[in-house]
């Protein structure tokens, strides 16, 4: 007895029209691409009213990844249950218009609803993202038009999609963003969506909602351009304004994220508005007696109020300075008066590996003024920077930095202890009820930590604050040793500076 043959299995095929491989290449990496264009973006966007801190970080990479998977997940499920051909046009479109208005939502919302900023800033980010990801399952649909090429097929849109991600981010970091502005982007990136909306309309006959959307993008621009929070330059780091002092003619405020960053006064270079830079210039003075001239080294330059200073006050001071953001130094050269003959020379360079590149013992004194008041630069903060600091500091040489902190001061403690670590002598100066030498509890703003080799008189020191009208209070020794407790000094290794800073709360400098 035999047994009877079975017939054989066959494959059916996807039902739907197919697409060319070039067509659904081009979509898939354009798509991906423009993920990470606007994840990068919302970055820039948000740090001037949450600052560029890990969280601020975290928050949109965490919701970049959650429109990434919802949009796949939804684009592939879509797509089995209607004609894939039919859905390309809405997403490429409609993300389009909403990352064209995003600039001007947002900052409307930071200006004038900041409790709802997290939320729109969400939505900017999660409907474009899930909507350009539904084009890759979207795309797959098409291109599958045997089961047998299932593998060959998802693999290679998949790794176009991750090509055109990798496109997307390098693109905007060393490219976009260094040459356009913020808006400019989104506006420039929704149009080209709208317009491959239109193209995909055209060549499938299917949705036509590419003019309602242009005109949303061109609404998008308009209101870019009146939204608040607008700067006079967008520069790599920072939405930059300078506003003119209505009271002294020569007088100048940088702005940087909406913080006033610098005052300066374009004539007169010895006068110090903030309170803060005269507390500086109050040590500085204390621990140098006189009109001697300095070898100095700034970590961060802002409008280079305090190297003005030292040029004027001090003439023959070499002050070298570590800027990492070009923009504000032409901001300096362009807007505040920053002229060749000042004997500043200004670095376009991270701090960290300006301070390497200095040798030992070749400056009197290193200023930090680095720190803003919604995030810092770990990197500038921890046991290891500091030594580097001392490293180049001669034996009577002076560290003295500008930290801002609020809440129960955790970072200021933490960055005090960190200086205990590398230097013999630390003092703190500030207002006596942020430094425990006062009666009410602390309120935090401006704080200067100096830290040298050799002592610094604090009653020398406290005779400038006083000349210099500040208010502020010297705390060393046993009184500074109780007001850091038991904070854990910053390493390399350990330095959660988002986690201990409080953000700055009212938008001004002391």
């Amino acid at each position: 007895m035999t047994e009877s043959s079975s017939p054989p299995v066959t494959e059916s095929a996807p039902r739907g029209r197919g697409m060319g491989s070039r067509a659904a290449a081009v979509l898939v990496f354009g798509s991906s691409a423009a993920v990470l264009v606007v994840e990068i973006v919302a970055l820039r966007l948000l740090a001037p009213y949450l600052g560029l801190t890990l969280e601020t970080s975290t928050m949109v990479i965490g919701i970049a990844l959650t429109a990434i998977a919802l949009g796949s997940w939804l684009g592939g499920r879509i797509a089995d249950r209607a004609d894939p051909r039919r859905l390309l046009g809405p997403s490429l479109g409609v993300s389009g218009a909403v990352v064209a208005l995003t600039p001007a939502v947002l900052r409307t919302t930071a200006e004038w609803a900041p409790p709802a900023l997290l939320s729109i800033a969400s939505l900017t980010i999660l409907v474009p993202g899930a909507l350009l990801s539904a084009v890759t399952p979207i795309v797959t649909k098409l291109r599958l038009t045997t089961l047998a090429e299932t593998g060959t097929v998802v693999g290679r849109l998949s790794g176009v999609g991750t090509a055109g991600a990798i496109f997307g981010t390098v693109l905007t970091g060393f490219v976009l963003v260094s040459r356009l502005p913020v808006s400019g982007i989104l506006i420039g990136l929704g149009s080209l969506l709208v317009a491959g909306s239109a193209l995909v309309e055209w060549r499938t006959r299917g949705w036509s909602g590419a003019p309602a959307l242009a005109l949303a993008v061109v609404a998008g621009g308009l209101a870019a351009t009146v939204a608040p929070g607008g700067c006079d330059a967008e520069t790599r780091y920072h939405c930059a304004r300078v506003v003119a002092d209505p009271d002294r003619e020569s007088g100048r405020t940088l702005v940087l994220d909406g913080l006033r960053h610098s005052y300066v006064d374009v004539e007169d270079p010895t006068h110090l508005k903030f309170t803060y830079v005269r507390a500086i210039a109050s040590v500085v003075d204390a621990a140098f007696p006189g009109q001697e001239p300095l070898a100095a080294h700034h970590l961060g330059g802002g409008g280079l109020t305090f190297p003005r200073y030292l040029a004027a006050t001090r003439p023959g001071t070499r002050s070298t300075v570590s800027e990492i953001d070009g923009g504000v130094v032409r901001i300096d050269h362009d807007r505040l008066g920053l002229g060749s003959e000042t004997g500043i020379d200004v670095r376009v360079e991270d701090g960290r590996l300006g301070l390497r590149r200095l040798e030992t013992g070749s400056r009197d004194l290193v200023v930090g003024d680095a720190f803003g008041g919604v995030s810092v630069p770990w990197h500038l903060t921890t046991v290891e920077a500091m030594a580097d600091v001392r490293r180049v500091l001669d034996e009577d040489g002076l560290y003295v930095a500008n930290l801002i902190d609020h809440g129960d001061l955790a970072f200021a403690r933490a960055e005090a202890a960190t200086l205990g670590e590398v230097f013999e002598h630390v003092a703190l100066v500030g207002d006596p009820t942020d430094i425990g030498l006062g009666p009410a509890a602390a309120d935090g703003g401006n704080l200067v930590v100096l830290a040298s080799g050799r002592p610094v008189d604090p009653h020398a020191v406290q005779e400038e604050l006083d000349a210099r009208g500040t208010g502020w209070r010297v705390a060393t020794g046993d009184d500074l040793a109780s007001w850091i407790g038991d904070a854990r000094p910053l390493t390399d290794d350990y330095a959660p500076v988002d986690q201990l800073l409080q953000p700055y709360g009212p938008r001004s400098g002391r």
